[in-house]
């Protein structure tokens, strides 16, 4: 191999090669796909308990990555280490489990040590390798392998294009179940609550407020003195305003009571009427608490009054309410 010139240009160039390499060996196999595939699919599908995925070395670090992805997506699954399995762990496999288990040499020994113990449990094997006439494939229920792979490193050496692939090969698995399950972005959002996807799908305006419930009320008779005291208290710079019934019909924010301020009229002694907003824009703390966010930002509001069914005001919610959720 000749020595590397360390200029930017090979920089750029070795990074091309790989991502290429990598990318026609996807897609090479692609064109390959075939009734073990299928089988795949279908053994997964019905499986009843989880799904196993185990390897060593690089097999084992892109297994975990595999497992992670299959438990994310509806698919209950754990990474099993091999070594580990020898020494106790194969307790947690039972005869519904399914075994994912890789190897490119399809002899890895701590895997095909592992054997005897799966077959006497009585849990399906699937082999992911690179060597179809392998031991880990003989004894396997089903084999999906990626044959004779030019790996990405130079030397032939690094697991590079052969990892890519079988980890492409473990996203499609998880993809294809996922579909066939009618995976819903709210049921990957039960699996992901603290994550920005499940914070949308999951969190409701109820949530919100009792993190911190404020509810400046205001009656619609009040004076203008009285209430920029209230809305000085609440910190929210609003208040709801209120009929003698208790019932919502307006909005009154700290620059409408500005702009009357600077109208030239002496406001002290005055009341609040006419100088509120008789449409507000409400929701019930049943919404999620990302349509909050999007009346508010579609509104060009910072505040939102919260009404229950009978239209009283039971909290109101600041934007900074939502943006400190992440949303």
């Amino acid at each position: 191999m000749p020595s590397f010139v360390h200029t930017k240009e090979n920089y750029i160039a070795s990074v091309g090669e790989v991502l290429e390499t990598e990318a026609k060996a996807i897609l090479h196999y692609k064109e390959l796909l075939g009734d073990e595939i299928i089988q795949a699919i279908e053994l997964l599908l019905n499986c009843s308990s989880h799904v196993i995925v185990t390897g060593m070395g690089k097999s084992g670090i892109v297994g975990k990555k595999i497992s992670a992805t299959l438990a994310s997506t509806g698919t209950p699954s754990f990474f099993l280490h091999p070594a580990e399995g020898l020494h106790g762990d194969l307790g947690m496999v039972t005869e519904k489990d399914i075994i994912i288990a890789i190897s490119n040499s399809g002899e890895t020994e701590e895997l095909i040590k592992l054997i005897p113990s799966i077959k006497r449990i009585g849990a399906k094997m699937i082999a992911l390798v690179g060597n179809t006439y392998s031991t880990l494939s003989e004894k396997s229920d089903i084999t999906i392998s990626i044959g004779k792979i030019d790996e990405a490193c130079p030397l032939g050496l690094a697991p590079t294009t052969s990892t890519t692939l079988t980890l492409a090969i473990g996203d499609a698995l998880a993809i294809a179940l996922l579909k066939a399950r009618n995976f819903t972005p709210e049921t990957f959002a039960l699996y992901h609550p603290g994550g920005s996807l499940g914070r949308k799908l999951l969190l409701t305006v109820e949530d919100i407020i009792q993190k911190n419930r404020k509810n400046p009320i205001a009656s619609n008779r009040l004076g203008f003195k009285e209430v920029l005291f209230k809305m000085t208290e609440s910190g929210i710079g609003a208040v709801s305003v209120v009929d003698e019934n208790g019932l919502l019909i307006g909005i009154l924010t700290d620059g409408d009571l500005r702009r009357a301020l600077t109208s030239g009229i002496e406001m002290m002694d005055k009341t609040i009427e006419g100088l509120y907003n008789c449409s507000p824009i409400t929701i019930t703390s049943d919404r999620l608490a990302v349509e909050a966010l999007k009346l508010m930002e579609v509104n060009k509001i910072n505040v939102l009054p919260v009404v229950n069914e009978d239209g009283r005001p039971i909290a109101m919610i600041h934007i900074q309410d939502l943006t400190k959720m992440g949303l």
